[in-house]
């Protein structure tokens, strides 16, 4: 059956809100619900999120060494049963290797949806001759953020920790359908060629380098934010039974995210676009460790969820644009400080917490690190200025 660019998109949508929405996320706003009911500690729900990284930079890593399409296509199809069935994983008991165990291959799966599917749905558009803008694609991982939110809150009141991650499993089981069925199986023809790529206009290296390390900066924000944004809330003495709903508001903000920074790095170029995700996020880090109040925890999450997809999705067309020839190579090098990034700060700020008995130091050190990434941006502009003019 024929189908159209909208169709195809809303596959990958489906396919996101699934393995990044269902199976990686909603471990978030679950992790109040278990602790309050398993006993689960602070530190032992960074180690999980760490797991769950560094399933998901196993299966980046993979990725990039993917050449055969079919091949693309049968582990993406793979990746979408196994965040179904790594969901129901979470609820068959409260051992933590389990819980690991699914967290990590969760994660792999996550990388099936974003990376398999992102690329298999961008070869379906060039070859059938329509944009290849992905902007409504990654929407799907605000709207999955949105769901898992919904479903996680709404049954709280009647289901237990058990029983709520069996719902978030049947949800999964109806998702996967129509991001199954609705991505046609990929057409096998010659590769496609980079588009006038001249080795000549890449950036030199040094750029390169100050990129990478302001994508290692961008991890930490991301994997603090990402895991404990609910946790972080909870324990704000005026802010008990608040957290679900800022987790919601992530995903609302997230949704709409990479349309809005495309325009943005259409009128300012991707850097400074970049630079302002960067300072917007900082402020967004540091807001609950300065005010415990319900306005700011609102900023804050609102703040997160338009910055952290943004930042993803300007680096990732930054990369197609500056390096058409072999963007993947490019894309891998700095995913895996981002991964490795992501793996290290939910265990370092759980650590730090279950010491403390807040997050604010966990915070405070996000946000430097952010500030650093924030200064290789700006040096990046630097660079450029300067080789223009030699």
């Amino acid at each position: 059956m024929p189908r159209g660019p909208l169709l195809v998109l809303a596959s990958g949508i489906f396919a996101l809100v699934l393995t990044m929405g269902v199976a990686r996320f909603a471990y978030t706003p679950m992790l109040a619900y278990m602790q309050a009911q398993t006993g689960m500690g602070d530190a032992l729900a960074g180690w999980l999120a760490g797991w769950n990284y560094l399933g998901y930079l196993t299966g980046v890593l993979l990725v990039t060494q993917l050449k055969n399409l079919l091949l693309k296509d049968r582990l993406y199809r793979i990746g979408l049963v196994l965040a179904v069935l790594t969901t129901g994983m979470m609820a068959l008991g409260e051992s933590p290797l389990l819980w690991g165990a699914s967290r990590y291959l969760a994660g792999l799966s996550s990388a099936a949806g974003l990376m398999l599917g992102s690329g298999l749905i961008l070869n379906w558009l060039l070859r059938h001759g329509h944009r290849a803008e992905l902007g409504l694609h990654f929407s799907g991982l605000g709207l999955g953020i949105v769901l898992g939110a919904l479903l996680v809150e709404l049954a709280a009141p009647v289901l237990d920790w058990q029983q709520q991650w069996w719902l978030l499993t049947a949800a999964g089981a109806l998702l996967i359908l129509p991001a199954w069925r609705w991505l046609p199986r990929p057409d096998v023809g010659p590769p496609l060629a980079p588009h006038h790529a001249d080795p000549a206009n890449e950036p030199a290296p040094l750029w390169l380098w100050l990129l990478q390390g302001a994508y290692l900066c961008a991890g930490f924000g991301y994997a603090i934010n990402a895991t404990f944004t609910v946790l972080i809330t909870e324990q704000q003495p005026a802010l008990a039974g608040q957290g679900g709903l800022m987790w919601l508001l992530v995903g609302l903000a997230a949704a709409p995210a990479p349309i809005l920074w495309d325009r943005i790095a259409r009128r300012l170029g991707y850097p400074r676009a970049l630079a302002i995700a960067y300072l917007m996020q900082i402020v967004g880090i540091l807001l609950p460790v300065l005010s415990g109040s319900l306005t700011a925890a609102i900023a804050s999450s609102l703040l997160f969820g338009v910055t952290f997809i943004g930042i993803v999705s300007l680096v990732l067309t930054m990369v197609g644009l500056r390096w058409p020839a072999h963007p993947a190579q490019i894309m891998a090098r700095l995913t895996l400080g981002y991964g490795v990034a992501q793996i290290i700060a939910p265990v370092v700020a759980g650590e730090l917490a279950e010491r403390t008995g807040t997050f604010d130091a966990a915070l405070v050190m996000v946000a430097a690190i952010m500030a650093v990434g924030l200064l290789c941006l700006l040096a990046m502009g630097a660079v450029r200025a300067e080789r223009a003019r030699a």
